[in-house]
């Protein structure tokens, strides 16, 4: 059974950071792509980021380039998410997942991005 656990939200200023952690179980994770989702209140989910299984490949949506960095260590079955220069617009409850369906999901870690 795929488990996913995210950690690592908060509330934080406009052009502070954080970095999200998500812990996977029930599935081999070295064989699978990651990525991280956001939902924003009132918004439907958005995908931020993807990471092949070795790591080598990444991609993000525009709104985040340059700002977020996704990673990956897979002996320790984690997927991270390096957000710097944040914005008030990055509010949401973010989310991994794991593929080829990318249909599961934890319970989501709460980001708010605040004066």
């Amino acid at each position: 059974q795929v488990r996913l656990v995210e950690s690592g939200g908060g509330l934080v200023q406009p052009g502070e950071s954080l970095r999200l952690s998500c812990v996977a179980s029930g599935f081999t994770f070295s064989f699978s792509a990651m990525r991280w989702y956001r939902q924003p209140p009132g918004k439907e989910r958005e995908l931020v980021a993807h990471i092949s299984r070795f790591g080598d490949t990444t991609n993000y949506a525009d709104s985040v380039k340059g700002r977020f960095t996704i990673s990956r260590d897979n002996a320790k079955k984690t997927v991270y998410l390096q957000m710097n220069s944040l914005r008030p617009e990055d509010t949401a409850v973010y989310y991994c997942s794991a593929g080829p369906r990318f249909s599961d999901w934890g319970q989501g870690t709460q980001v708010t991005v605040s004066l």
